[in-house]
Parts: C-alpha cells; sequence; structure tokens
C-alpha cells in the first residue's frame, strides 16, 4: 500500500520504532532510519536479522538509509530532512518515535517516582520535554516543508496513555506525562493547518510495550498484566498495526486523532 513512497522514522535503530520501521517497507516504502546511535540495538541485546536495521529493510528488496542525528537539535533535524531529499527526492511518511522516559544521558529513571509534579529537577523536566516534545515539533516542521509543496504526506506522533490522564500515576512521572500530553495537542493543531495541503496528522498512544529496553530493564510492574482488560502486556507489533492504518490510506479520511493501544488499561483507572 505505500509503493513508491518514502517514509521516516525517528528512533528507529531498535525496539517499537524498528517494528514502525520494518512494517512501513514490507508495505512497499523505503525508509531512511534515524537515531542518535544506529547501533542502538546492540545495547539492549536485540536480536536483529541483519547486521542493521537498515540492512533489514534493504533484504526485504526497498531502499535504505540511517542518519543519526538528534531530534533535538534544529540544524541536525534540517540535515536529515536534507539528506532524505537528496536520496530519495521526496518524503511522504513521517513517524516521530524518538523519545522516551530518560533521564539526561539517555539513562532510563529507576521510578516514576524519580518525577513528582511538584519537585522534578530542572535538567531532568528539560530534558524529557525537549526528547518527546520539541523533538517532535522540529522533526514535523522540517518534514512539512517537502510535504506542503508535494501537496500530500502523512504524519504519526508517538504520544502515550500517559499523555491523556485516563492512566493513574498521581503526580508521578510529570515530566513525561506532561511531554507527551503537549504532543496530543500539538497534533491536533498541525492536522488543522496541514489539512488543506492535503497532509494528515495522527498520533497513537501506547500503554506498556515490551520493547527491548523495557524487557532488558526489566520495566514493566510486576503483575501488570492482570490489571488489563486483555490480560496482556502489548508488543511492538500491535503499535506497528495501528501505524500501518494510519500510515496508508486506509485512514484517509482520519486526522487529529490519537489511537490508544493500551489493551485497554485506561478503562480499568476509569471504572476503578
Amino acid at each position: 500500500m505505500l509503493d513508491g513512497k518514502v517514509a521516516l522514522v525517528t528512533g528507529s535503530a531498535r525496539g517499537i520504532g524498528r517494528a514502525y520501521a520494518l512494517r512501513l517497507a514490507k508495505l512497499g516504502a523505503d525508509v531512511a532510519i534515524n537515531d542518535v546511535n544506529l547501533k542502538a540495538a546492540e545495547e539492549f541485546k536485540e536480536q536483529l536479522t541483519a547486521p542493521t536495521v537498515m540492512d533489514e529493510i534493504k533484504n526485504l528488496g526497498r531502499r535504505s538509509i540511517g542518519i543519526e542525528a538528534d531530534v533535538r537539535n534544529k540544524a541536525q533535524v534540517e540535515g536529515m530532512i536534507q539528506k532524505i531529499l537528496d536520496e530519495f527526492g521526496r518524503i511522504d511518511v513521517l513517524i516521530n518515535n524518538a523519545g522516551g522516559r530518560l533521564s539526561p544521558g539517555g539513562k532510563s529513571p529507576k521510578r516514576l517516582a524519580d518525577a513528582w509534579a511538584s519537585s522534578v529537577e530542572e535538567e531532568q523536566l528539560r530534558y524529557v520535554i525537549e526528547l518527546n516534545l520539541v523533538g517532535t515539533i522540529l522533526v514535523s516542521q522540517a518534514a512539512s516543508v517537502p510535504m506542503k509543496k508535494q501537496g500530500s504526506g502523512v504524519i504519526v506522533n508517538v504520544a502515550s496513555v500517559m499523555g491523556l490522564g485516563t492512566v493513574g500515576h498521581e503526580g508521578r512521572g510529570a515530566d513525561y506525562a506532561v511531554a507527551k500530553a503537549g504532543i496530543v495537542h500539538y497534533t491536533r493543531l498541525l492536522a488543522a493547518e496541514l489539512g488543506p495541503y492535503g497532509i494528515r496528522v495522527n498520533c497513537i498512544a501506547p500503554g506498556t510495550i515490551t520493547s527491548s529496553r523495557i524487557v532488558a530493564q526489566a520495566q514493566a510492574p510486576e503483575g501488570l498484566d492482570a490489571k488489563i482488560p486483555l490480560r496482556r502486556l502489548g508488543t511492538p507489533e500491535d503499535c506497528a498495526n495501528v501505524i500501518e492504518f494510519l500510515a496508508t490510506d486506509l485512514s484517509g479520511y482520519v486526522t487529529g486523532d490519537c489511537i490508544v493501544v493500551d489493551g485497554g488499561f485506561g478503562l480499568t483507572v476509569v471504572t476503578g
């Protein structure tokens, strides 16, 4: 369904982003892989079917390039988009996946309590908001320029159930929750602005997904699956299924929306 299209997936050298990139390639797209470390899979011992994600995509019969760039850096982001245009001549699909609940230096906090709403440290707050929200905005702005000229395009932002206010963590994880809430609202604003140019903008809000980082660092709370109506944690493929819907003409009349992918966990919080 994406034959002849060019996609960019940020944060896609491993984990959920890799699942998105491979799915888009299987649908026919040439895919640009972006990450701050194109060998990130090695850090979390994620098994690839080829030396790199770019090679995996090439083995599917599609073209691919890898670009190391920090989405928080405007100059690096603009350089990334230019490299894609130089290589492929266009950009049709953008998946803003780069982000996460990390601390400065790229490490994951041990507890959500590390960032209470009333006391989260400034360095932590700025880092998480820049990585998630500012990064999404900068890449969207840069990619929207060629998309406007084409008169077409699809942008899918990755938010989180923590940004929807349906998952109760009291005031914990405030840095991440605020950043992801901003992504949800930014999606709506961007969709309204870019709709007249033939560009659709949507987002997904995953719950706890068994990414390589979650598995390697045992971040999923014990017994969480028993609290989820579907009685299991989500997988990268669960999210990729929704990305397929939003990135293709299956969702041709859908824009400004946010699809929750959490197995119904938010329902347990709302209903008690």
